[in-house]
């Protein structure tokens, strides 16, 4: 490694290969790879929100921009598809900006090999979910690299929608006294990709939650809830999205493990394969931080898109930047951030 690079990087050289074998995200590992690599090369306003996707305005018309990458494995699973996977999961982060999202890009990364029948399915597949989406993928992109270099396919896309309301929705935009609504049981996803990858079966089959999130958020800004901060509960789950903003918006949060939805066959497998399911992914599931005076009616609103939707916590201002669980047996902890993911090539 360059004698210049090693004198001005802010991670020390020692800690590099911890640091690159945290795969995917959600972990505290990738956090501060995210906060002390990128965070400093790419430092502006936008990127500084620590956001699902950059707030901006062009021409008098509020946008919202984001990207992400999908390398999911395996590329079928019970309720979805990486296709299906890429379209929603990027709608999703506009929709976390509360965004209406409009438009897609999708690039393609090849492995050599990879059967037309699958690749046809996927994209049929993605056709499908951007017509539930309300979206167009309106551009993009074709690489094809050696077999053994691609695991298949890998997606990447990007994301344009428009905010059409006031609301400043934003992880600095958290206020001690928010009360924190969750869209729906956590945790499906990652066990439905688990489960595959393992070999495991349950008395009933678990699917992922991979869902379009922007029509409940679309709702809520419609009924004038006050929406101070929205996050989707992708790789790390509802832990690691907590401890992000919390951290973000120097804030207290506090939670109640017995108030979080978690259904019965997703507990049983996390306790199987020795997982905790507020740590597991989900594609499908939002946190919404709003203020106190609207959390009846806005828990109304979710429960018409998700019965099992639920006040899970409040915020504070100390301790700033830590996360606390009530568990079930009354008990007060830190809900800290894993220091790698439970489940790596989840999304």
């Amino acid at each position: 490694m360059h004698d210049d690079f090693a004198l001005s990087c802010p991670i020390p050289i020692s800690e590099y290969p911890q640091v690159l074998l945290a795969h995917g995200g959600g972990g505290r590992l990738m956090h501060q790879l995210i906060e002390k690599i990128f965070g400093i090369a790419f430092a502006n306003k936008y990127l500084d929100e620590r956001h699902d996707g950059a707030q901006f305005t062009l021409n008098g018309a509020k946008l919202a921009f984001t990207t992400d990458s999908y390398v999911v494995r395996p590329l079928f699973f019970p309720g979805g598809d990486i296709g299906k996977l890429a379209v929603y999961g990027t709608a999703n982060d506009l929709a976390m900006c509360g965004a209406r999202p409009l438009f897609l890009s999708a690039g393609f990364i090849l492995e050599e090999g990879l059967s037309m029948e699958t690749l046809w399915r996927i994209a049929q597949s993605m056709k499908e979910a951007a017509q539930t989406a309300h979206v167009q993928i309106v551009t993009g992109d074709t690489k094809v690299v050696d077999k053994g270099k691609g695991d298949g396919i890998f997606i990447n896309t990007a994301g344009i929608g428009v905010i059409e309301h006031s609301f400043v929705i934003s992880p600095r935009s958290a206020r001690p006294g928010d009360s924190i609504l969750l869209s729906g049981d956590v945790g499906r996803h990652g066990i439905a990709i688990m489960a595959v990858r393992e070999g495991l079966s349950f008395e009933s089959a678990i699917e992922s939650d991979c869902a379009p999130l922007a029509p409940a958020v679309l709702k809520l800004i419609e009924e004038q809830i006050e929406l101070h901060c929205l996050r989707d509960l992708t790789r790390g789950g509802l832990a690691s999205a907590l401890n992000e903003i919390a951290q973000t918006a120097h804030l207290s949060i506090s939670i109640d493990e017995s108030a979080v939805p978690v259904r019965e066959d997703v507990q049983g497998a996390c306790e199987i394969l020795g997982l905790d399911p507020l740590y597991v992914a989900n594609e499908g599931r939002f946190i919404a931080f709003v203020a106190a005076e609207d959390a009846e009616r806005a828990l109304k609103i979710l429960k018409d898109f998700s019965p099992n939707a639920a006040l899970i916590g409040h915020v504070a201002e100390s301790p700033a930047g830590i996360v606390t669980l009530k568990s079930r047996i009354g008990a007060r902890r830190i809900l800290d951030m894993l220091s790698g993911e439970q489940l790596p090539r989840i999304c």
